[in-house]
């Protein structure tokens, strides 16, 4: 193909870069988008950029000559995706979608991942053809609600609600321990671990193979975060419940606070701590090894007017585990009370 100059739409206003070239351009490669805006071959405006630069409608982005893989088939709209997905919803208007992401379902996938709810949202599509868009992600293990818009222009005044910080979201945990003191600020600086840039173009499943760890003010990509947390239960001496507010959306944000803070959260297979083994960490065998995480609550302005307030229920393994500790999941939550 020749060098084209395209321009951003109205309905591609507050799209990162990467996401603009995978909806003009499905089949190039992520490897290849990132040679060609790091060399300098993508201009926006006439300008450079990176793969994360927000767009903003009637810019010209310079788009070089590419080869570009075989238009791949088309997906078949799958019947079951769609009976899965409107299982899962927690509530539905004319511009938005709250799913109950089940554990072990990727949010989007790649190589040797596929099935992925961003994959069967095409099963969703609207009489115009325009599919649900994510507004943001939970990691495969992660249960819990997650936000889908109905169009791209609701995706991208979401996208800015998220970004401007509006969005409350509450976790729920079982970690390993209890914590001291009862209520806290984690404030941290997380940087990828080694080798994830080269890993994170190739992984099944972004998070499959990285891990965060925590680095200093200062260091290559190190960037901040914070967390507030309250234990809302606890078995002494074994684990705790704990609630968790995040203030920043780090990449592991809350699974890397709780290793740092000595109390990993049950089930985690790498933000384990420096304990190895349920007897050295006091956790009952009968405790399912699965990540007890849960995106509980998410509240933000809708983006027609008004509050957006969605909880989602408790997945299987940590309901068993909740009642296998008497724990009451309608008493109140200290963490309503933590700063924004």
């Amino acid at each position: 193909m020749p060098v084209e100059t395209l321009t951003v739409s109205e309905d591609e206003a507050g799209m990162r870069l990467d996401r603009w070239f995978k909806r003009r351009l499905p089949n190039l490669s992520l490897a290849h988008l990132n040679k060609i805006v790091r060399t300098g071959q993508v201009r926006v405006d006439g300008g450079r950029a990176t793969t994360a630069t927000r767009l903003a409608a009637g810019q010209k982005i310079r788009v070089p000559p590419m080869k570009i893989a075989p238009q791949a088939p088309k997906r078949i709209v799958s019947e079951e995706d769609r009976r899965v997905l409107r299982a899962m919803i927690l509530y539905e208007d004319d511009d938005v979608l709250v799913l109950n992401k089940p554990f072990g379902l990727a949010v989007q996938g790649g190589s040797g991942t596929t099935r992925h709810i961003d994959g069967m949202l095409a099963s969703l599509a609207g009489a115009r053809g325009e599919r649900p868009h994510l507004v943001h992600r939970l990691d495969r293990d992660t249960a819990g609600v997650l936000l889908v818009a109905k169009s791209r222009r609701i995706a991208a005044e979401l996208g800015e609600i998220f970004r401007s910080r509006q969005a409350r979201k509450i976790y729920w945990a079982l970690v390993e321990g209890v914590p001291k003191p009862a209520q806290g600020r984690i404030s941290l600086f997380l940087a990828k671990g080694e080798g994830m840039e080269h890993r994170a173009g190739r992984q099944a499943e972004q998070g499959a193979l990285e891990k965060m760890r925590v680095a200093r003010h200062g260091d290559e990509n190190a960037r901040h975060s914070v967390t507030y947390y309250a234990v809302v239960d606890k078995v002494p001496g074994k684990l705790a419940w704990l609630s968790m507010k995040p203030v920043t959306g780090r990449t592991h944000q809350l699974r890397a606070h709780a290793e740092a803070i000595g109390h990993p959260i049950v089930g985690d297979p790498k933000y384990t701590g420096k304990a190895k083994g349920r007897r050295a960490r006091q956790i009952p065998a009968s405790l399912e090894g699965k990540l007890h995480l849960l995106a509980r609550r998410i509240v933000l302005p809708h983006p027609r007017g008004g509050m957006l307030d969605v909880t989602a229920p408790l997945p299987p393994h940590m309901k068993k585990s909740f009642e296998m500790f008497g724990f009451d999941t309608k008493r109140d939550d200290p963490i309503e009370q933590a700063p924004e």
